[in-house]
């Protein structure tokens, strides 16, 4: 699935408060994200690696994107990434859950930022064998995440194949 797809499915519109968490340096969702939001909008790009948002920024400004503000954080800590309690519509957490073993926190965190009735939009690597890839001992399945999910009162909206080899999970709040 492209990225604007499922952005669209998830409701990302223009005017939407969206955070991609864990971005990653290719910005292969918050791109997109900061363009179907419009130019007025910011769109939050936040990682542990400086030079990752680095290159996030770059790559929006060669594609002409310049709302997508980058946010230093450890997602593993509640309250320490610096955006506004309750202010988002949409968080992501694209990929980024088979690094950690503090699944939990990081989706408090993203949970955290969101406004009532704002959405939670997990995808990650699926538990299938594969030459490429994260070690399977260290995918996180989407069972797990639903859990987690259900302690933390989100509601499933939908769930999906997000590729061939990850699934993709929204929740509400």
């Amino acid at each position: 699935m492209d990225p604007k797809e499922i952005l669209s499915k998830l409701g990302v519109r223009k005017g939407s408060r969206i955070a991609d968490l864990g971005c990653g340096g290719a910005g292969h969702f918050i791109i997109p994200a900061a363009s179907l939001v419009g130019e007025k909008t910011t769109a939050y790009a936040v990682d542990i690696l400086k030079s990752i948002l680095r290159a996030v920024i770059s790559k929006a400004r060669l594609a002409g994107i310049n709302n997508i503000k980058s946010v230093w954080s450890n997602l593993e800590i509640v309250g320490a990434t610096k955006i506004k309690e309750k202010s988002l519509d949409f968080t992501l957490l694209i990929n980024i859950l088979f690094q950690s073993k503090e699944q939990e926190s990081i989706i408090k965190e993203a949970v955290r930022l969101l406004k009532n009735k704002g959405r939670l939009l997990v995808i990650d690597w699926d538990k299938t064998l594969t030459s490429f890839g994260p070690p399977t001992e260290d995918r996180v399945k989407s069972e797990e995440v639903k859990e987690i999910a259900r302690k933390l009162n989100l509601k499933l909206i939908d769930k999906f194949q997000a590729g061939n080899y990850h699934y993709g999970l929204i929740f509400e709040k």
